[in-house]
């Protein structure tokens, strides 16, 4: 069967890393609606979506249905979410490549799959999975199923956070049920992963083909029958400086306008609600000479003006961001920068050296505005910095987004109205707070018994909250909240604004859309009767597109 597939015209591949696969939002939203409208679930998802007209649309459905009715829709193009390059996938073909294996990557499963059944039809050794923004099985079975109708025969791979969570939470016969309803032949459980990945790939190479062909591989899972069997866990350090993404070598495909790039691995802190440290092992740093020859590819390739430096924190150390600022300024880069800032461990010095060097807006995961939850949070951080933090930033022209959670152990409805004043006073342009997602092998598991922490997932219950109440919460949040516009999640994280940017959009446009979307959110979320919102829902609407129809 593999001599009948190399006769297609694309040339076979050694690995398919396949980036991300969004489940359709009408899918997703019917998926939860089935557990009922008033589940916490469901009530996050309420957050990022407007219901125009009985048609429930996520924000990049909503504007690309305002350049539609607006005669814009060639303009701009068809706007998609995470429209632009995977860094997981980028950087293992990358990885992949360096090391004399054959890999490209498909970058949204829902819109290229045309292109993955030809690499398919093609006679691939393997196709590598990442999961990075998965917590259910769901989007990986898809895929799975898709990959075996067109191609039974090639190994499966899958790996990243998805099954490092399955590896650390579920034990024994659990872990065996979770892997094998994803149906892949191979299951990568480290870290990294990237070297383990190339082992396989090479072996696959030399001809393994049987499950005990890869017992010697470290860091796997498999199934012999009915059998899970794992083979030894060996840690892998892998050298940022010798796989630097070159991105001059990375054009078998359009890149777009906009890309992602990291310059650490890990994060230098312990925030009681984030196990990533746990996963990524010690905060390893690029070094500076490297970062240049990559910054310089990027330079390279005209097409692009937007980066993304999605390290957790991008300005620690200190004295290194300043650095990576003054090369950037040195260096006259052309492209705009955004990344996640920590604005309590930052100073005016080096706000202004970011906006020189092309900063045009940060990601700050400030959590909340109450110092006692910022205290349960390990946040290491005060109210008074991230003020001045966001002031310094708006007087230097930087676009600011502040994320909170709501309902972290310790939550009360007082600590809820102290983040609402934060909010009115700092001003941040846009945010967002979401329900504290209990999950377990975060550090403030350690402490259940004295938060007296029940339940886990979405729904839970400490001893001054539950999950319920955390979402009422939000609701009085949000209503209350003027001085900043709500930017949702799903399908329109902060990282849809460079893209949009880079597809032809103004901040300005930005805006006036989020604006609208904010009101036609808050229609929802208050409740406002049937009759009245339609009225109100037309008025806004029509000002939007009529408005759009000038955007250029």
């Amino acid at each position: 069967m593999r001599e009948v597939m190399q006769t297609a015209k694309t040339k076979p591949l050694d690995c398919i890393v396949i980036g991300y696969n969004e489940v359709p939002f009408q899918q997703y939203e019917s998926f939860l609606h089935n557990y009922g409208v008033e589940t916490e679930a469901y009530r996050d998802l309420q957050y990022s979506f407007v219901n125009l007209a009985g048609e429930k649309l996520d924000y990049v459905g909503l504007l690309n249905r305002v350049l539609q009715q607006a005669g814009k829709s060639e303009t701009f193009g068809r706007l998609k979410s995470g429209d632009i390059p995977n860094l997981a996938a980028v950087y293992l073909t990358n990885y992949l490549r360096r090391r004399g294996l054959a890999a490209d990557y498909i970058n949204l499963f829902q819109d290229e799959k045309e292109q993955l059944i030809e690499y398919l039809a093609a006679g691939p050794l393997c196709v590598a999975i990442t999961t990075t923004f998965y917590v259910v099985n769901l989007p990986v079975i898809e895929m799975v199923e898709f990959i075996r109708r067109h191609n039974p025969e090639v190994k499966i791979v899958v790996g990243g956070p998805l099954i490092a969570n399955h590896a650390r939470n579920n034990p024994g016969a659990a872990l065996a049920a979770a892997l094998d309803d994803l149906g892949a032949d191979l299951y990568l459980i480290e870290g990294q992963g990237e070297q383990t990945l190339a082992q396989v790939v090479a072996g696959l190479k030399a001809g393994w083909r049987t499950s005990s062909d890869f017992s010697a591989v470290p860091n796997l899972a498999y199934f012999e029958g009915k059998r899970l069997k794992r083979t030894p866990v060996v840690s892998e350090d892998n050298s940022l400086d010798e796989n630097f993404i070159d991105w001059q070598q990375m054009t078998t495909r359009p890149l777009g306008r906009t890309i992602q790039t990291r310059t650490a691995r890990s994060c230098a802190f312990k925030c009681a609600f984030c196990n990533y440290p746990t996963r990524a092992g010690a905060l390893t740093l690029l070094n500076l000479d490297v970062l240049e020859r990559e910054l310089d590819s990027i330079q390279a390739l005209e097409e692009v003006q937007n980066v993304v430096f999605i390290d957790d924190t991008f300005n620690v150390p200190i004295r290194r961001f300043k650095d990576i600022c003054r090369l950037m300024i040195a260096k006259r880069y052309r492209f705009k920068w955004f990344s996640y800032f920590r604005c309590s461990n930052s100073d005016e010095e080096a706000i202004e050296l970011m906006a020189r060097s092309g900063c045009q807006g940060v990601f700050l995961g400030i959590e909340s505005g109450a110092p006692q939850i910022l205290t349960n949070m390990e946040k290491a951080a005060t109210i008074e910095k991230y003020a001045r933090g966001i002031e310094l930033l708006r007087q230097h022209d930087v676009l600011t987004f502040a994320s909170f959670i709501t309902g972290f152990p310790g939550e009360t409805e007082q600590t809820v109205q102290e983040t609402i004043q934060f909010l009115q006073s700092a001003r941040p342009d846009y945010y967002r707070t979401q329900m504290w997602y209990c999950e377990p092998g975060t550090p403030i598991q350690r402490r259940r018994d004295e938060f007296q922490i029940r339940g886990e997932g979405f729904v839970w219950e400490h001893a001054t909250m539950d999950s319920l109440t955390a979402m009422d919460q939000i609701d009085r949040l949000f209503l209350t909240v003027n001085e900043s516009l709500w930017l949702p999640q799903w399908s329109f994280d902060f990282w849809i604004i460079p893209y949009l940017l880079g597809r032809g959009l103004s901040l300005a446009q930005f805006r006036e859309f989020m604006t609208t979307a904010h009101k036609l959110l808050a229609l929802e979320i208050a409740a406002v009767p049937q009759q009245q919102k339609q009225i109100w829902q037309q008025d806004h609407w029509g000002g939007l597109v009529a408005s759009a129809r000038g955007w250029r």
